[in-house]
């Protein structure tokens, strides 16, 4: 496993070499504007929520801890060292024997975007109100010509009320200005080695008492979850660290795993410190296919402390385990017994290694007694419309047709048609072959070069005569008011139908009128959403008045409302997805001092997550009056997974999380990750959330995914620049950059400049349901 390494502290007094440019104390926090979150040099403080119970009175703050508060102080970058400022002290009543973490955050100067940390351990509290000095020397590596910040954290009790008071820069022996009493025996370092993988706040997992049931690990249901967030099915670390060629979520099978490895690939999965003892598991099992004569080696974690950065690790061999592999799936046990000295009263992690060769695991879990494997329950996924409505015919308009692929520039009607990049196209014998390795690749076929009026075809049916897949979305866009591509956004959106349900015999007919579009200024037909590999072979593309006699036309599934630009007239909004939770409150700074609300979409699985704190994050946004809504539960395209049930999973979870961590809440507001679109994705949503469902793009795109970590970002402000120049009003960005959000008081003065309201999403969408302006 990759290892960090964390420097831990102990702070105390001693003495420092003074700077004769101070001549007292710089007053940090004296608690006296505590209630509007300002420290004394005017800048945010806060503990984001994190603590049980947080108030201030005559200069002193009182809080009691959860596991995982914090508390922190932010101030512009202060040069110390050179104004002669080197040490930070702060009075601070803790319970006698406890200890707390103090981090200094640094950069590498005051220009600088992004920030370290470094920590000292504060230990040797008595009970009583005690001032500590801390050398910033103390701080190892930490650059006191650029400090920013502090963060108390780690605090060992959470039953007794903490105090603290009187945090300052200290200014020679002057240090906090009152008499120091001494809280350690003294100065000492000790480094401590951390692992990669982290731990969430949840100390231990257990059944109820007498019982014992399987306690699942992992059922494989998410790609996204396993590869792009890292969490297992307990919200919990998992990894191979890129060690494997890949890994595959579905593959062979529903709720299968396969594993390409390298040499020396290991996977591992961590767990919230399970008492096996307690609740009875006797062992993992798993069920697993690999080569015959294949082998593999385990190594089980256990910690004392339930620390899982700091294992006593045990291991044993497939041999050991009785284990033989003949290209198979079975059922395999891993009896803790087989593992000697092993805690099973505080179970942290299970890694495997060793592969030979191409290697699935099927769900993993604790199991009770001498064997026994976990079923994964059947999903009761609703199919969908299934009842049928008249297909009319449409004498008031004739048959046109629009795509005969003669060729590979133009369609029937003379305009353009052509795919997005990536997508393969085959032109051939008046036919076109369409191959999409990706559902973010459409096929278009352009009806105008600017507006056309279909209101006439209101009546009438889309048809395509097809061979091969129908695993894919048909869409018809619809222009902007102003007709002119140049002018954002282009188009202004579209609806979508799933071809499937209008598929039958080689030919799909579509009623115009399933297209909840305005047919006045319509723009073309795509082929879009593609969730298969397998190839489509086009003939014709064509409205008709008519179906053939015993032709069934499906029901029309909602699709909610796709927009990328606010409806308010004179509206502008900042939509801004997940980022990283240590940029968080520079943004919430950011749009505080610029007096803007925005709109955040939040992905569910880290909300269950308490090491990322985003749940306190989003609850102080959500109090200063910022829009919180949806954004999945593991972020992945949504429109590319397999099914109705995948789908449907990923909107439920994203829901139950955001009920479960704010009080109930939830949203009709969606961004779809990767802004990947089609009508499975939105159908379904609107069975998650109603029938008023908005899947939320964007007209502004400042390109962070592009331009965040090149080395020219300036280019994210470019960009910026260009869709507001084009009359976008919608943004997308995300604080996952120092550079993007460096940017984002620029982009909001932009915004303002154009003489626009800035406001929420649902605000700019009119939604009788948001708040007043």
């Amino acid at each position: 496993m990759r290892i960090t390494t964390l420097i831990g502290l102990v702070a105390g007094l001693a003495s420092q070499t003074v700077n004769a440019a101070c001549s007292a104390p710089l007053k940090i926090d004296d608690f006296s504007k505590q209630s509007s979150n300002q420290n004394s040099l005017g800048e945010w403080t806060s503990d984001d929520g994190s603590m049980s119970s947080i108030s201030a009175s005559a200069g002193v703050l009182s809080f009691k801890p959860k596991a995982g508060s914090y508390f922190y102080e932010t101030f512009a970058c202060q040069a110390a060292s050179t104004n002669g400022y080197n040490s930070v002290s702060f009075q601070m009543k803790g319970p006698a024997g406890g200890s707390a973490t103090l981090e200094i955050q640094t950069k590498t100067s005051c220009s600088a975007t992004t920030y370290t940390s470094k920590y000292v351990s504060i230990t040797g509290l008595t009970g009583n109100t005690q001032t500590i000095n801390i050398p910033l020397s103390q701080f190892s590596g930490a650059n006191a010509n650029a400090v920013t910040g502090f963060v108390w954290a780690g605090f060992s009790s959470t039953t007794a009320t903490w105090q603290m008071s009187n945090i300052a820069f200290g200014c020679g022996s002057s240090a906090g200005g009152s008499t120091s009493v001494s809280a350690t025996k003294g100065a000492t370092t000790t480094t401590s080695a951390r692992s990669t993988m982290s731990t969430v706040a949840t100390p231990t997992a257990s059944a109820a008492p007498g019982s014992c049931s399987p306690l699942l690990i992992d059922d494989w249901i998410s790609q996204s979850r396993l590869t792009f967030l890292y969490y297992n099915a307990m919200g919990y670390p998992t990894s191979d660290d890129a060690s494997m060629t890949s890994i595959t979520v579905g593959k062979p099978a529903t709720n299968r795993v396969e594993f390409v490895p390298k040499a020396n690939s290991y996977f591992y999965s961590q767990f919230p410190c399970v008492d096996a003892k307690k609740n009875k598991y006797t062992g993992i099992s798993l069920r697993i296919k690999a080569p015959k004569g294949a082998t593999l080696a385990l190594q089980l974690d256990s910690s004392d402390s339930c620390d899982a950065t700091n294992p006593k690790s045990t291991y044993a061999s497939s041999t050991d385990l009785g284990w033989t592999f003949d290209g198979t799936e079975k059922l395999y046990t891993i009896p803790f017994s087989k593992f000697a000295g092993l805690n099973t009263e505080k179970l942290t992690t299970i890694l495997f290694s060793g592969f030979t060769g191409t290697t699935s695991f099927g769900p993993m879990a604790f199991y009770c007694g001498n064997s026994g494997e976990y079923v994964v329950p059947p999903t009761s996924a609703d199919p969908g419309a299934s009842a049928t409505v008249p297909a009319p015919s449409n004498p008031s308009a004739t048959a046109l047709v629009i795509d005969k692929f003669a060729n590979a520039n133009t369609n029937a009607m003379g305009n353009w048609h052509g795919g997005d990049e990536g997508m393969t196209l085959k032109y051939a014998s008046n036919k076109l072959t369409i191959t999409s390795p990706d559902a973010d690749y459409a096929f278009y076929t352009q009806v105008s070069a600017g507006c056309s009026d279909f209101t006439k075809y209101k009546g009438s049916y889309l048809h395509i005569a097809y061979t091969g897949t129908t695993a894919f979305t048909v869409a018809f866009q619809q222009h902007n008011s102003q007709c002119k591509a140049e002018i954002a956004p282009y188009p202004e959106t579209w609806d979508s139908a799933e071809a499937s349900r209008y598929a039958k015999n080689g030919h799909i007919y579509i009623p115009i009128n399933h297209f909840n579009i305005e047919l006045s200024r319509v723009v073309g037909f795509a082929l879009k959403g593609f969730h298969t590999t397998e190839s489509v072979t086009l003939s014709v593309i064509e409205i008709v008045s008519s179906v053939p006699a015993g032709t069934t036309i499906p029901k029309k599934d909602e699709t909610g409302n796709l927009v990328f630009a606010c409806k308010r007239p004179n509206s502008f909004a900042f939509a801004i997805d997940d980022g990283q939770p240590d940029l968080a409150q520079e943004v919430l700074k950011i749009i505080r001092e610029e007096d803007v609300k925005v709109t955040f979409f939040t992905v569910g699985a880290p909300l269950l997550d308490a090491s990322t704190n985003l749940t306190n994050v989003y609850k102080e946004m959500m109090a200063a009056g910022h829009q919180l809504a949806l954004h999945s539960f593991t972020h992945p395209k949504m429109e590319g997974l397999p099914d109705y049930a995948s789908i449907d999973w990923e909107y439920n979870e994203d829901v139950k999380a955001m009920k479960s961590q704010f009080n109930g809440y939830t949203s009709t507001y969606f961004r779809p990750p990767f802004g990947n679109e089609g009508a499975r994705m939105r159908s379904r949503l609107t069975k998650a959330v109603g029938n008023t469902a908005s899947i939320v793009n964007w007209s502004v795109d400042v390109e962070d995914w592009l331009w965040a970590e090149t080395d020219t970002p300036e280019q994210q402000k470019v960009a910026f620049q260009r869709d507001v120049d084009k009359g976008g009003n919608l943004v997308v960005l995300h604080y996952l950059y120092p550079s993007t959000v460096s940017y984002l008081r620029e982009f909001i003065q932009i915004a303002k400049a154009t003489g626009k309201q800035l406001m929420r999403v649902d605000q700019c969408m009119m939604d009788p349901n948001a708040p007043p302006l």
